[in-house]
């Protein structure tokens, strides 16, 4: 398979590559927007580092650290959300974006079609080094439940290692 190239403009990177159609089709990474496939920056992230993707900016090809400096000024918590999502993809999962439910991520079972079945997780991610106060996670627990997903609670490390916990309603 020929490399992907994509483009990074004004914080969304995206490409209208056949390629990346086929992988979309295939993997699930990325979405169809109108005629491009745009990549959240955490797929786009993964995918150069896995070599699948040339990403510039106009007509300069960035390096996986020049993509990082640039996501970092986009998204203060990548250094956070990307080891969760490099280790969910790696285990076989199809890791979506979860803006609309004010959460990281939605994560699908293992070859699951995000366009055909419902997400399992709603993934809140965070350092180990953070506090989480009571009322901050009956929060995250209270979209889980409306949204009819487990709550999946990723904690990384300063190593980027990423450490999980599940959280399920119990009825007394």
């Amino acid at each position: 398979m020929e490399k992907i190239i994509a483009y990074l403009s004004g914080g969304i990177i995206s490409t209208n590559s056949e390629e990346a159609r086929s992988l979309q089709n295939k993997s699930f990474f990325g979405e169809p927007v109108g005629e491009k496939i745009q990549y959240s920056l955490a797929e786009a992230l993964y995918l150069l580092e896995k070599g699948k993707i040339e990403i510039y900016i106009k007509n300069k090809k960035l390096s996986e650290g020049n993509l990082l400096e640039k996501l970092r000024k986009i998204d203060r918590k990548i250094d956070v959300k990307y080891p969760v999502f490099r280790d969910l993809r790696e285990k076989g999962y199809v890791v979506k974006t979860a803006l609309k439910f004010g959460a990281e991520f939605r994560v699908y079972e293992k070859g699951s079609s995000p366009e055909k079945s419902h997400a399992k997780w709603i993934v809140f991610t965070d350092s180990e080094s953070q506090k989480l106060k009571w009322h901050e996670f009956a929060a995250k627990n209270r979209v889980a439940h409306s949204t009819k997903k487990k709550l999946l609670l990723a904690i990384v490390d300063d190593e980027s290692d990423v450490a999980y916990y599940e959280v399920n309603w119990i009825k007394t």
